[in-house]
């Protein structure tokens, strides 16, 4: 009886073995995927002061042709529209581009995109989007600053840099103003934060609007690039914020004032400056995944001139 059980064991033993040396080959001989799977991200659009139909297109090519990033737009109703249907359902993605100035989205529709964000979901506040909802407080906690749409020293004090340094302004006066569009200088304020690492000190950004005197609970986590608001061409004549991650519970939120769309897609300075696309990518992939992991292109604008990607699509590494 010992033997024949003995004998039972050795051969249990030895089919494992062979079924184990099967499964490795097997394994083994798997083609394995070379390309990491793209992030999902949601354009939210249908609405704006600004020429909405050109910029949701022009955000969905250039987070396309990255290859890292495979979007799906969303649009709302027309202004005065019936957005009870306007229902998206955010968890489904990675990050959510906001390019919406509008009409108040439904109760329901509110509680889910706070349900995503409070979550840790990324999100993306794109250019006028910061214009949006001056009277949802916690949708201006979460753009850190907005401006027009009513907003004023109730809504929280302006932010600018003097000497250098942050400065909250709570005079009175209305948030939002710019100046003549035009090319101008940016200015880095944190190097080391992932989506600035490797990239220039200062370059020239391609003809836009600069946003200042933008104001509100001003919970700028890490500013990453400043510009100077010239009063020649209407500005302010302050160091205002551009680019900024916004300090919003375990969400991570980049925040990008730059890309006022142009009449077109082809003619759309803006948002074809190599600059504005390079930090929408490492934007947006930071906040869908807490890192950046892209290069920094060889097309990046310098100090001394502009570079425009006319096709919305990077150069060949």
């Amino acid at each position: 009886m010992f033997i024949q059980l003995e004998e039972q064991n050795n051969m249990k033993r030895f089919f494992a073995i062979i079924i184990s040396a099967l499964l490795l080959a097997a394994v083994a001989t798997m083609p394995v995927s070379a390309k990491s799977p793209k992030l999902k991200a949601l354009i939210v659009s249908g609405q704006n002061n600004h020429n909405w139909p050109v910029s949701h297109q022009a955000l969905k090519l250039i987070l396309d042709n990255s290859g890292m990033f495979e979007s799906d737009i969303v649009l709302t109703a027309k202004a005065g529209g019936d957005m009870s249907k306007f229902k998206p359902d955010f968890e489904k993605y990675d990050v959510v581009v906001l390019d919406y100035n509008g009409d108040r989205w439904p109760a329901e529709t509110d509680a889910a995109f706070l349900r995503y964000v409070q979550n840790g979901g990324g999100v993306v506040v794109y250019h006028a989007a910061d214009n949006a909802f001056a009277g949802w407080e916690e949708f201006n906690k979460i753009i850190a600053l907005g401006g027009w749409e009513g907003r004023t020293e109730k809504s929280g004090p302006y932010y600018y840099l003097k000497d250098g340094k942050p400065v909250l302004d709570h005079s009175a006066g209305p948030g939002g103003s710019h100046g003549q569009q035009r090319e101008y200088p940016m200015h880095c304020r944190q190097a080391k934060h992932p989506i600035t690492k490797g990239l220039p000190d200062n370059w020239i950004h391609g003809r836009d609007e600069m946003y200042d005197r933008m104001r509100g609970p001003a919970n700028i986590k890490d500013l990453l690039y400043s510009g100077y608001a010239e009063k020649a061409t209407g500005g302010s004549g302050r160091e205002e914020p551009l680019v900024f991650t916004v300090d919003y519970g375990k969400a991570r939120i980049f925040h990008i004032m730059l890309g006022h769309a142009g009449p077109t897609l082809e003619d759309n300075p803006a948002m074809q400056c190599a600059g504005f696309q390079t930090l929408l990518l490492r934007g947006a992939e930071w906040a869908a995944t807490g890192k950046v992991k892209q290069a920094v292109p060889k097309d990046f604008p310098t100090d001394k001139k502009t570079s425009f990607r006319l096709d919305y699509t990077q150069p060949k590494k």
